[in-house]
C-alpha cells in the first residue's frame, strides 16, 4: 500500500496539488460546496493511479484542489462505500493520500437517517461519536503498523475544538445543528423496522453507510477530524414508509446551504 500511496501522491503533486491543509469529503447530494472553492486543479478519479472509482450515480468522481476560506483545500467530490464492492482499505485510501499530501484536518459530510425522532429530516447533526457496524476495520490488514499505530485510540474520534466551533457557527447563523451518535452500516439496503429499533437501543441517533471508516483512518494518521450529517429521512419503525431515494436526494439538497455555511465559516476560523 505504501508504494501505491507514493505513486498516487507523486501524480497529484505533478498535477499541481500543492500542500493542501484541509481535506473535505462530500456526501450524498452535497456537491454544491464546490461552488465556494476557488478551483486551482482537479483530477478525475479514473485518471488517478491506484484510486478507486465512484460508482453511485449521485456521487461525482473528482478530486479538487483549491482555496476556500483562505485555506488550501482538497475536496473529494464523491466518496466510496463498502456496498459498491470495495474493501475498507479502498474506501479509506484517499484519506491516506490526502494526509501524505499535507492535510492536518479532515472534514466529512454525509446523508443519514434520523433514529432519534426528536431530529427531523432536513436538519443537520454534528457527529459526537460513532458505532461501527460495518463488520471490520480499515486498520485490519498486514503491515498497518508501518502507516501508524495499529491500536489507534478512539476515545475521542471527533475533534472537540472543531465541534465547538461548528456549534458556535450554527448558533450565529440560526442553523439547527443537533449533536449525536452516528451508526455506520454496510447497506445498500435500508434498515428493517427491527433494525431501527435495535439501533435506537444501542444508542444511535442517526444511521448511514459511510464516514466511520474515514474517521478511523484519520485518527490512525493523527489528523483532526469532524463530521456532519444531513438527516434526509426519519426512521420511525412504527410508521415506516417505503424509501424514496429521490426524496432523500432532494432533502440533502434542501439542507445543503446550511452545510455549506457551516463548512465555509469553519474553514475560515481554522
Amino acid at each position: 500500500m505504501m508504494q501505491f500511496i507514493e505513486e498516487t501522491v507523486e501524480y497529484l503533486i505533478d498535477k499541481g496539488f500543492d500542500k493542501p491543509e484541509i481535506g473535505i469529503i462530500l456526501g450524498t447530494g452535497l456537491g454544491e460546496l464546490i461552488n465556494d472553492v476557488e478551483i486551482i486543479k482537479e483530477a478525475s478519479y479514473n485518471h488517478i493511479p491506484n484510486f478507486p472509482t465512484a460508482t453511485v450515480e449521485f456521487h461525482k468522481g473528482k478530486l479538487i484542489y483549491g482555496i476556500m476560506g483562505g485555506k488550501k483545500v482538497i475536496v473529494m467530490q464523491g466518496r466510496f462505500h463498502l456496498y459498491e464492492g470495495y474493501s475498507l482499505q479502498d474506501v479509506t485510501y484517499p484519506v491516506r493520500v490526502m494526509e501524505k499530501l499535507g492535510i492536518h484536518t479532515l472534514l466529512v459530510s454525509n446523508a443519514s437517517g434520523a433514529i432519534n425522532l426528536n431530529f427531523k429530516k432536513g436538519e443537520l447533526m454534528l457527529i459526537d461519536d460513532h458505532i461501527n457496524l460495518q463488520g471490520s476495520s480499515p486498520l485490519a490488514f498486514k503491515g498497518v503498523e508501518l502507516l501508524g499505530e495499529r491500536f489507534a485510540d478512539m476515545s475521542a474520534p471527533y475533534n472537540a475544538s472543531i465541534n465547538t466551533k461548528f456549534k458556535s457557527i450554527a448558533a450565529q447563523h440560526d442553523i439547527t445543528l443537533h449533536e449525536g451518535v452516528y451508526a455506520s452500516v454496510v447497506g445498500p439496503q435500508l434498515e428493517t423496522r427491527a433494525e431501527y429499533r435495535m439501533l435506537k437501543i444501542i444508542g444511535a441517533d442517526a444511521v448511514g453507510m459511510s464516514t466511520v471508516p474515514e474517521i478511523i483512518v484519520a485518527n490512525h494518521l493523527n489528523l483532526k477530524a469532524a463530521a456532519v450529517s444531513v438527516l434526509t429521512d426519519e426512521c420511525d419503525p412504527d410508521n415506516l414508509a417505503p424509501v424514496d431515494i429521490a426524496e432523500i436526494i432532494a432533502m440533502a439538497e434542501k439542507a445543503e446551504p446550511n452545510m455549506v455555511t457551516l463548512f465555509k465559516e469553519l474553514i475560515i476560523s481554522l
